[in-house]
């Protein structure tokens, strides 16, 4: 009997140091995804996402892109004509450029490219990068946006960190669009 109860309490909690008769952790073998305890759903990945093994809950990026789906966007203001570009790159590496009444420009990273833009971009080292300027402003100086994902960074002229450089160099057409 001893022996049976020794295989019971340890088949119950096995892999659990919560001991004998908690209930077993959400996702557990032999367990299913279900209501929490306050009733509701349990968190799914959104559709097309996958987890990351070791990191609960955080969706890495589709491995097919969604057609339009955007990249980066690069806000190009100042300077000594004043200009206002935009340039948008999407994830299949087509982009557009946008200059003031000027037909917009198009066209399409190679594969390459856009691998190396999505590698810059993805790189720990930009993530690192100040959201905002933290050296001085150059009189007539360009002043650039960068958008990528949820998170927006802001420099100028004065100050590129080389993340942010890697990342302009991988933009199409050289670099950010800088001309009026």
């Amino acid at each position: 009997m001893l022996l049976a109860a020794a295989l019971a309490g340890g088949a119950s909690g096995c892999g659990s140091d919560a001991g004998p008769g908690a209930p077993p952790a959400p996702g557990a073998p032999g367990t299913t995804a279900g209501p929490g305890a306050s009733g509701t759903p349990a968190p799914t990945s959104a559709p097309g996402t996958t987890t990351a093994p070791g990191t609960p809950g955080t969706a890495t990026a589709p491995a097919v892109p969604r057609p339009g789906e955007v990249l980066v966007q690069v806000v190009v203001t100042g300077g000594f004509a004043g200009v206002r570009n935009r340039l948008v790159v999407h994830r299949d590496g087509e982009w557009t450029v946008r200059s003031g009444d000027k037909p917009p420009r198009t066209g399409r990273q190679t594969p390459a490219e856009a691998a190396g833009l999505r590698a810059a971009l993805e790189d720990p080292a930009f993530a690192l990068v100040p959201a905002r300027p933290t050296g001085r402003p150059i009189a007539d100086g360009f002043q650039y946006e960068v958008t990528y994902g949820h998170r927006v960074v802001v420099a100028d002229d004065g100050d590129r960190p080389p993340a942010l450089r890697r990342v302009f160099d991988a933009l199409p057409e050289g670099g950010p669009p800088t001309s009026p």
